[in-house]
């Protein structure tokens, strides 16, 4: 099956490899990604982040040259969702590409609501690393 999606966009006027190496910091994620991870911890070599959902682990793809910042999120019931993130360079900064799927069940609503969040926490990132 292939899911709807959506890929979400934000500038920020930061050069790629200073967006990538703070994205790719998972300790980082609670500073920009405020609303879903509200603690994030290290136990032994995995990620815990604590949501409103509750805890979830999370991973990152491997360091790369390329801008990739996919993550592999899995909640407490065990399915692992993956979420395509990418730093690209747009002129004399970069270009965040956050695409969501829209996943079977997903409402009309509920997927509006997911899009905003995303929308949020980019916009939380880019203030956070223009300052």
């Amino acid at each position: 099956m292939i899911y709807p999606s959506t890929t979400i966009s934000m500038q920020i006027a930061r050069e790629p490899a200073a967006v990538y190496a703070f994205v790719s910091a998972l300790e980082n994620f609670p500073l920009w990604a405020t609303t879903f991870c509200k603690s994030i911890r290290k136990e032994q070599d995995n990620w815990v982040m604590e949501t409103s959902l509750g805890p979830m682990s999370i991973r990152l793809a491997p360091q790369n040259s390329l801008g990739v910042l996919d993550h592999y999120v899995t909640p407490p019931s065990g399915e692992t969702l993956y979420v395509p993130l990418r730093v690209v360079t747009n002129g004399s900064g970069s270009e965040m590409l956050f695409t969501l799927f829209r996943l079977p069940g997903v409402s009309d609503e509920a997927y509006a609501a997911d899009a905003a969040l995303v929308r949020q926490d980019l916009n939380s990132l880019k203030e956070l690393l223009e300052r």
